[in-house]
């Protein structure tokens, strides 16, 4: 027996699921989406062409015999011939969709598809700074023309790269501990005394960081020329054009024009300097969990990508130096 095509209600007549063509289920399942569900054409296309595939791979396999065993084949085969898990993710909601559907007509008894998942997609390594680009960034002597700006410019690229600071963290930041009339108390500060600085970071965790030398310096030379630029009695240390608290927005753009001044090739934000410092701080220690601290990660695996990152610049180090990597 075959699947007809449902009518305007989507009702089909009740099959033997072994005898039921899977390319007739297919096109009657495809109707009910067109008709009943009213997908758009470019959805019923998608879905047209990951339901033909699964034809395909199932030959002259009825619904009703095909296994989680089969899926997990062909989505291995799909896996293999290059697909991104992404796209096997929405060739499997497909598949699924059409037998959960089979499941409602009365046609299987159970859905082989429930409990497949598509594999899982490679986490993109964070973009990291080469250490002489790093250096070349936050050395950059910036516009002779805007003295206070070039200080500003130069005191917040050393303190992220120094301090692997979260923008948020770093326009947070105060000039020294205060607390309100209310009592409450700065979001962060710079100790000057201990070269540290205090930032309250993801989930309200207060966390200390050093800060290294050439930052502490970059901070007096800025500290020196903010009374200029202060409007009243801003207690934020980075200021903006206007005198008042600096935004996001601004540390981005002068990042960028520091970048482009050095001469580097990229693109250059915030959290780059953040992945730079975690980056070759662990290449330097080797000490993961000290570099989970310094950031402010609640866990270790989200500081585990670094040495990913650091296996990288090994294996670069190997292929360019060792005699048998080098290809003939």
């Amino acid at each position: 027996m075959a699947v007809e095509p449902p009518g305007a209600a989507g009702a089909t007549r009740q099959a033997d699921p072994r005898e039921t063509s899977l390319r007739l289920a297919a096109d009657a399942y495809l109707d009910m989406l067109r008709h009943v569900r009213r997908l758009a054409p470019r959805t019923l296309r998608n879905y047209r062409r990951d339901l033909d595939d699964l034809c395909t791979r199932a030959q002259q396999l009825a619904p009703g015999a095909i296994g989680a065993h089969h899926l997990r084949s062909w989505i291995g085969a799909l896996h293999a011939g290059g697909m991104t898990p992404r796209a096997i993710a929405a060739r499997m909601s497909a598949w699924r969709g059409l037998f959960a559907w089979l499941g409602r007509q009365g046609l299987l008894a159970s859905n082989p598809a429930t409990n497949l998942r598509a594999p899982r997609a490679a986490r993109p390594l964070p973009k990291a700074l080469g250490v002489d680009q790093a250096v070349a960034l936050v050395a950059q002597a910036g516009d002779d023309s805007d003295p206070i700006g070039a200080a500003r410019a130069r005191a917040l690229a050393e303190l992220l790269y120094s301090s692997g600071l979260r923008v948020s963290e770093l326009v947070g930041l105060d000039l020294r501990h205060t607390r309100g009339a209310d009592g409450h108390a700065s979001d962060g500060w710079l100790d000057w005394d201990n070269a540290e600085v205090h930032v309250l970071g993801k989930g309200g965790k207060r966390r200390s960081v050093p800060v290294g030398a050439p930052a502490m310096q970059a901070l007096r030379d800025w500290v020196a020329l903010r009374p200029v630029a202060a409007a009243g009695h801003e207690a934020a240390l980075f200021l903006g054009p206007r005198g008042r608290r600096i935004s996001a927005q601004r540390v981005w753009s002068e990042l960028r024009a520091r970048a482009r001044a050095a001469g580097l090739p990229t693109s250059v934000h915030p959290h780059m300097l953040r992945h730079s410092f975690a980056s070759h701080l662990l290449q330097s220690s080797g000490d993961l969990r000290a570099v989970q601290e310094l950031l402010g990660h609640a866990s270790i695996s989200s500081t585990q990508i670094y040495t990913r990152l650091d296996f990288q610049h090994l294996a670069k180090v190997y292929d360019a130096a060792h005699p048998r990597a080098r290809k003939r």
